[in-house]
């Protein structure tokens, strides 16, 4: 049997090495390659929004992927989300959002819910996401909207401390009035435990959910290649 390949797009450094941790730990027999183009997120923040380079981008290295052989693209960066769900009418295997289980296990179980970011372009895309799966599934939601400014500027600045600080407060500010906080960017993940005490309330993250939809996809497709 030949061996599943995933390849995983990323905008950035940060997010590769935590990714892989949970790839080997739910998926340890796939073959994993990494495309990182960490030019892109510069792009998107300077802009504010998705500039077109990066949306042609983006869709060359989705293209690319396929190229390579993947079963199954996993899209890593919040922020181009919305490119991933154009491409993929274009491309001829599954683009997973990483986000994309989050937003669905956020709406299924909570109404008042807290969407945290760093960044303005990735909080903004987030919001309509959650928005959007509630729609789906016809659910009532309230979202309540966290950007801890200065957070992402500390962050590169290399003060963790700072940031951890900055999205501590808006996650307190953010719980008083939400049910849930969701996490609007992969790396912010390692903050999910310190968040959750702090607020009393659920945090859900992106990494391994997105991980386990690419699990999910590639079982599916394994049952139905051998008819079992």
């Amino acid at each position: 049997m030949s061996m599943q390949t995933v390849v995983a797009i990323y905008t950035g450094q940060g997010l590769a090495d935590p990714l892989k941790k949970v790839f080997q730990e739910l998926l340890p027999q796939v073959r994993l390659v990494n495309i990182i183009d960490d030019s892109l997120i510069g792009d998107v923040v300077r802009a504010g929004h998705i500039p077109e380079v990066v949306n042609r981008h983006l869709i060359q290295y989705y293209r690319h992927a396929e190229e390579i052989g993947a079963d199954v693209i996993l899209n890593t960066c919040s922020s181009v989300g919305d490119v991933a769900d154009e491409a993929r009418e274009q491309i001829g295997v599954p683009i997973v959002r990483i986000d994309e289980w989050m937003a669905d296990k956020a709406v299924a179980s909570y109404s008042r819910i807290g969407v945290l970011a760093t960044l303005p372009s990735t909080l903004e895309p987030t919001l309509r996401l959650v928005s959007r799966k509630a729609d789906e599934a016809g659910r009532q939601v309230q979202l309540v909207s966290g950007l801890a400014e200065g957070a992402f500027d500390a962050l590169i600045s290399g003060k963790p401390e700072e940031h951890d600080r900055l999205l501590l407060e808006t996650a307190k500010r953010v719980a008083e009035t939400a049910d849930v906080l969701v996490l609007a960017q992969g790396s912010m993940a390692r903050m999910e435990e310190t968040l959750a005490e702090a607020t009393g309330k659920p945090v859900l993250s992106s990494p391994r959910s997105g991980v386990e939809q690419v699990k999910a996809i590639l079982e599916a497709a394994s049952v139905a290649k051998n008819g079992s």
